[in-house]
């Protein structure tokens, strides 16, 4: 039986992202990316790629698809100029 897990966007971070703008810094392409493998890894598409590369057994389908969304949100959003402050909330980010 496979559990489910909410994936939190911004909420958590949005104090942080307050801080940078202040200075006149608004968020790097390393920003996003960072985004994208805290996403990935805590919908468990990390794990299960390991586990496919150390067994065998194929990965879900629907977590390789997801994790295939979830990367190209990353290099919409890092293409983007300026990278929008609010990049951590859920509407640009595949839903799960």
């Amino acid at each position: 039986m496979r559990m489910f897990e909410v994936i939190e966007g911004g909420r958590g971070q949005a104090v942080q992202m307050d801080d940078r703008s202040e200075k006149g810094r608004g968020p790097s392409r390393d920003d996003v990316r960072q985004e994208a493998a805290r996403r990935l890894s805590a919908s468990g598409c990390h794990l299960s790629r390991i586990r496919e590369f150390a067994t065998g057994a194929p990965m879900l389908a629907s977590l390789k698809y997801l994790s295939l969304q979830i990367d190209f949100a990353a290099e919409t959003l890092s293409r983007l100029d300026p990278i929008p402050e609010d990049f951590r909330a859920d509407g640009y980010w595949p839903a799960v």
